[in-house]
């Protein structure tokens, strides 16, 4: 196992400011980036405390931040958070890595990991950040995630590591607008319930 997430190793150099650029340049085209953020808003209660779990340039959090929620941003790269902390002032914007993730916050009631950061962790330490997820998070509180399956991280595996780490499976679906999920997806949408 390394301790280098793969968003580093698997991607091109600069990777981060293109990723960057094409997320304003879907913004400014006026493009639904909002998918997530209107999920997670309709089972969070209102004024909850959420954990944007590789936050990207803050796109979830920012929309769930102007609905009147608790947000605290966390990815492993400096310049996807300098981005959110441009272009998205509000939340609290953290570099910081999933695997052994330790914040000063009182608990979350949800965390979101949305935009396949479970596919760009470290190899091997998909337990460690769901042990770190479920850390953060309120007992009875939930964590929800997307990513493709159809990358290195298989659903079997994920699902191992869900169990590992004590995390209650409750809920999965095919997109983030809950169309239910079937053995033909290439996406999954899980939510798992803290204990």
């Amino acid at each position: 196992m390394t301790d280098i997430p793969r968003w580093f190793t698997a991607t091109k150099d600069g990777h981060s400011h293109w990723y960057v650029d094409r997320f304003r340049q879907l913004a400014a085209d006026g493009a639904d980036l909002g998918g997530e953020a209107r999920l997670v808003g309709a089972v969070a209660a209102p004024g909850s405390r959420i954990l944007d779990a590789g936050c990207g340039p803050g796109r979830v959090g920012a929309l769930l931040h102007e609905r009147g929620h608790t947000v605290v941003g966390v990815d492993a790269d400096p310049v996807l958070i300098a981005a959110a902390e441009e272009d998205h002032p509000g939340p609290r914007w953290v570099v910081g890595d999933l695997n052994g993730l330790d914040l000063d916050e009182e608990l979350f009631d949800l965390a979101v990991v949305a935009g396949n950061v479970m596919v760009f962790v470290a190899p091997g330490s998909e337990q460690s950040v769901l042990e770190s997820l479920r850390r953060h998070v309120r007992p009875g509180g939930r964590i929800i995630l997307g990513f493709a399956t159809d990358r290195e991280l298989s659903l079997d595996a994920f699902d191992a590591a869900v169990s590992a780490a004590g995390l209650v499976l409750e809920q999965r679906f095919a997109t983030w607008d809950l169309v239910p999920y079937s053995s033909a997806a290439d996406f999954a949408v899980t939510f798992l319930r803290v204990g």
